[in-house]
């Protein structure tokens, strides 16, 4: 089935008044524009990458070594998006984004690294000369930016498949991950993501619209709704 902004446009989930800078576990899916499938095929249940794929996984690979403050857990590139777990230091295993369960300075009561022990800076009122912790979505702009920068480069020097006007969507999705056991659920959901693509809702190709016409008992599994 052919891409249909009408359809196929997922609304933004964003909590209101949530500090997304704050320690905590993040699971994303960024799209490319109208889900132009650019990074590769999925044959035999399994994801063939392209030489496009081959450079965002290297992106979000480098992203922990570019940014203090930022960690990066399960990551998959499917054909036209790509899921992965965007951890923002300072929470333990259970990546509760709760700021009464970050780590907290004894004497002054505010959030520290948990590696450092130093106090975590926001964007905002930083010291100066101490670098800021990222928000999730600096995190997502600055992954955007990198892949947009270096795919522009392979399409002109290497002849990628171009894209149309831009490489991602303007906006993402987003779940918070609130404890250890969906954390793990939502790493099992992104590790077998490509055997779910016919049924995935950003396949133009696939069968969403006949599962979700036959009920929602039928739709997939999606480990991060109780």
């Amino acid at each position: 089935m052919k891409y249909n902004p009408d359809i196929h446009h997922r609304r933004s989930i964003r909590l209101k008044g949530y500090d997304y800078s704050q320690a905590g576990a993040y699971f994303v899916t960024i799209c490319t524009q109208n889900r132009e499938c650019l990074f590769g095929d999925i044959l035999n249940e399994e994801m063939i990458l392209n030489d496009a794929a081959m450079m965002i996984q290297t992106v979000w690979d480098e992203m922990s070594r570019h940014y203090s403050g930022i960690e990066t857990d399960e990551f998959v590139v499917m054909p036209n998006h790509v899921h992965g777990i965007v951890i923002i230091v300072g929470a333990g295993p259970c990546a509760c984004p709760d700021y009464k369960h970050a780590m907290q300075n004894k004497e002054t009561g505010q959030p520290q690294d948990h590696k450092t022990g130093q106090p975590q800076i926001r964007e905002t009122g930083q010291p100066q000369g101490v670098a800021p912790t990222l928000s999730l979505p600096d995190v997502v702009h600055r992954f955007k930016t990198m892949t947009t920068k270096r795919y522009t480069d392979g399409v002109r020097q290497h002849g990628w498949l171009r894209f149309p006007g831009k490489l991602w969507q303007r906006n993402y999705y987003e779940h918070i991950i609130r404890n250890e056991n969906e954390l793990n659920r939502i790493r099992e959901y992104i590790v077998n993501n490509t055997l779910q693509w016919e049924m995935d809702r950003e396949n133009p190709n696939g069968q969403w619209d006949i599962v979700q016409a036959q009920g929602p008992a039928l739709t997939k599994d999606e480990p991060w709704r109780t």
